[in-house]
């Protein structure tokens, strides 16, 4: 329980924080994609290096790594069947075929149905994700962020010693 709060607290942070809302959505995006496709895969390598070099909010990052995974833990036989669909495209044989002979495309394990259903569906909801959660971000600063920091939920975390010693760890820290 006191983990969740911890992130909670940090999820408020990271919204009313100045990074940008493209850095949070980024971030939200990439943890979406960690996520949702089986984590030891080469393309979540290229998505670590993404978070890296785009400096995209690693709060975010991690939450959507979080939520996301357990929704693909619940979706992985719906991943699994669109990666089999796709697998079996007549017209796609020809293409499944050259990618599997060449070494790199290989080693992307492309050809597991759960890898291939889970990243496509993962690069389908990139496209409504990224502007969705940017919104939200800009919605949430403009109408929501007071009305939350006002909740007597709100108001009790910042009273609470563990309150006082997190920010006396990230004033020592430097954050």
């Amino acid at each position: 329980m006191l983990l969740i709060l911890k992130y909670i607290a940090k999820l408020l942070k990271a919204l009313a924080s100045e990074a940008s809302p493209n850095q949070l959505a980024g971030g939200f995006i990439l943890g979406m994609i960690i996520g949702m496709t089986p984590v030891m895969s080469i393309h979540n390598l290229v998505i670590l290096v993404l978070v890296i070099i785009l400096k995209v909010n690693i709060g975010m990052v991690i939450l959507a790594f979080l939520v996301f995974s357990g929704i693909a833990y619940l979706a992985d036989p719906l991943f699994h069947s669109f990666g089999g669909w796709l697998l079996e495209m007549e017209s796609m044989q020809t293409i499944w075929t050259n990618m599997y002979n060449n070494e790199f495309w290989a080693t992307t394990k492309f050809y597991n149905t759960v890898v291939l259903g889970s990243l496509i569906t993962a690069v389908i909801l990139c496209l409504p994700g990224f502007p969705l959660t940017r919104v939200g971000v800009i919605q949430y600063r403009k109408h929501i962020h007071e009305r939350v920091m006002k909740t007597k939920l709100v108001k009790a975390l910042k009273g609470s010693k563990l309150y006082s010693i997190y920010q006396t760890v990230n004033k020592v820290r430097g954050k």
